[in-house]
């Protein structure tokens, strides 16, 4: 699995960006937010049940996530018809402000390491990588537990601080100093 330090790889992947069937798909590539944080977030599979509420505070949190110039990008291995299906069915999904994308090769999710061996799907990871390309943080959790999208704008905060953040450290706090 690519970890800190890594850079991200290149990919191309097609996404799903509206519940509109005639505006519902653009082309996505590492390069399509340059410049920008990124947070790239994965869930197994469409139309399952821990997913939906994960990816629906993930968007409850978008305009958090911008204010700090990181663009959210949610990730499956799913088709991106299959993600357009899903996001007219559910409620919650409908409205997303952020890119659903399609790995359906499973080119990027097999170059980060995460493709469950079983199942052959993307595990439920986050990536936060910063403007240079950098992964700065990896997290993979169980299939069946959920991710906590508020951490991960915590440590997003941490980490655009560029300094030694304590334990539970929240935006505007001290950091901590050298002696």
């Amino acid at each position: 699995m690519l970890n800190t330090g890594d850079l991200l790889p290149s990919f191309t992947l097609k996404g799903v960006v509206s519940a509109d069937i005639q505006t519902a798909f653009a082309d996505f590539t590492d390069k399509t937010y340059k410049n920008k944080w990124l947070v790239l977030f994965f869930w197994p599979k469409d139309f399952t049940f821990v997913c939906p509420t994960e990816i629906a505070e993930f968007g409850k949190l978008n305009q958090e996530f911008a204010d700090r110039d990181a663009q959210l990008l949610g990730v499956s291995t799913d088709s991106e018809f299959v993600h357009l299906a899903w996001k007219q069915q559910k409620d919650e999904l409908r409205a997303l402000p952020f890119p659903m994308l399609a790995d359906l090769k499973r080119e990027l999710s097999g170059e980060l390491g995460i493709l469950d061996k079983q199942e052959g799907v993307a595990k439920r990871a986050v990536y936060i990588i910063d403007p240079q390309g950098v992964i700065r943080f990896a997290m993979v959790t169980d299939m069946k537990v959920g991710r906590n999208p508020g951490e991960v704008l915590r440590v997003l905060d941490a980490l655009q601080t560029d300094e030694l953040c304590p334990c539970n450290w929240r935006k505007g706090e001290e950091t901590l100093a050298v002696a």
